[in-house]
């Protein structure tokens, strides 16, 4: 039997929902509306302390268990987000390099974009060609974007 919750809290973000599914996070959303808490989960709890330590730059570690469905492709380019560490950043470019696909950019930027866990998975780290901020999807986009990279002592160019 399939057990699901959900938890939202405030953040310096906005509301952060987070959906579990078996005892591990499968979907986050930033800056959304408000939602009811629905069942309960030990992941939660401990999504909910990470993140809230994370926003107050207190841990530098989101590593509650997650579960990513997506394509092969989206999967290795999650792989590679998730090996960039709390303020570094690398550029779409670089991670259809690390995937083998150096032509891939674009469809990087679409796996990207379709990330289920942001700030898990931390997309917010990857940048265009020559460190230029480009497209968000969590938050208020941008303005997210720029605030999660400046929490963690980075400066993108515009």
């Amino acid at each position: 039997m399939t057990e699901e919750a959900t938890r939202c809290f405030d953040s310096p973000i906005g509301n952060i929902v987070v959906k579990a599914r078996n005892n591990k996070v499968v979907h986050l959303t930033m800056g959304g509306p408000e939602v009811p808490d629905v069942g309960s989960a030990k992941v939660l709890d401990l999504a909910e302390k990470q993140l809230k330590n994370y926003f107050a730059g207190k841990s530098r570690v989101l590593d509650f268990d997650v579960e990513l469905k997506g394509t092969e492709f989206q999967r290795a380019v999650w792989d590679e987000i998730s090996k960039i560490g709390f303020g570094e950043t690398k550029t779409y470019g670089d991670i259809a390099v690390a995937i083998g696909r150096p032509k891939a950019v674009r469809a990087v930027g679409g796996a990207v974009g379709a990330n289920p866990v942001p700030l898990v998975v931390g997309c917010h780290r990857v940048l265009g060609s020559s460190g230029k901020i480009t497209g968000y999807s969590g938050g208020d986009g941008l303005p997210t974007k720029r605030w999660l990279l400046a929490l963690e002592g980075l400066r993108a160019k515009e």
